[in-house]
């Protein structure tokens, strides 16, 4: 089983996230989990969403502790929350970011493997919307070889629609293609 913990901001898709990939993870024929943890948050306020994903039934009901993988769609909640936290020794942290991941680690004193993709940028130029949901899926699924754009078209299609589904699968692809572990796409 795989865990995965991911940090945001309201509005910017965290729950989107993790509940895309959980569908993407079931149409592939395996078991999985998403939830949100939140409260009467506001727009912008920090979200932590959680997501498991398992080749066997998934019996856990609890918020993800020691995650395999951080995900971090916007880099300023950093600032007012670890969320390396909890984060596996051989985990991986990835982060949108335009730093690299050595400014990053300077910065954090993160210790674990990270890869740093500039989401915001792929999201501004494909979505024309700085929301870095489904640019920071196509990361996640490259650098953890959780699926392919091919099996996230399905799951796509039925979150946005006809007129949304392609530029979200356009920003999928685009980050798929330049992320990698330990090194700035």
């Amino acid at each position: 089983m795989i865990e995965i913990r991911f940090h945001g901001r309201g509005g910017q898709g965290a729950v989107t996230s993790a509940e895309l990939m959980a569908q993407t993870a079931i149409g592939m024929g395996k078991f999985a989990q998403a939830f949100p943890s939140f409260g009467p948050e506001r727009r912008g306020a920090p979200v932590t969403a959680f997501l498991r994903i398992s080749e066997t039934p998934i019996k856990l009901r609890e918020k993800v502790y020691e995650p395999d993988v951080v995900v971090v769609l916007d880099a300023t909640v950093m600032n007012v929350t670890k969320v390396d936290q909890g984060l596996k020794a051989d985990g991986v942290l990835l982060v949108n970011s335009h730093h690299g991941v050595e400014a990053l680690r300077r910065q954090y004193a993160f210790t674990q493997k990270m890869s740093v993709i500039d989401a915001l940028g792929i999201a501004l130029e494909v979505l024309k919307v700085p929301i870095t949901n489904t640019v920071m899926l196509g990361a996640f699924a490259k650098v953890m070889g959780q699926a392919t754009p091919d099996d996230v078209v399905e799951p796509f299609n039925h979150r946005f629609g006809p007129s949304l589904a392609p530029k979200n699968l356009e920003a999928f692809r685009r980050a798929y293609e330049a992320a990698n572990l330990e090194g700035r796409a």
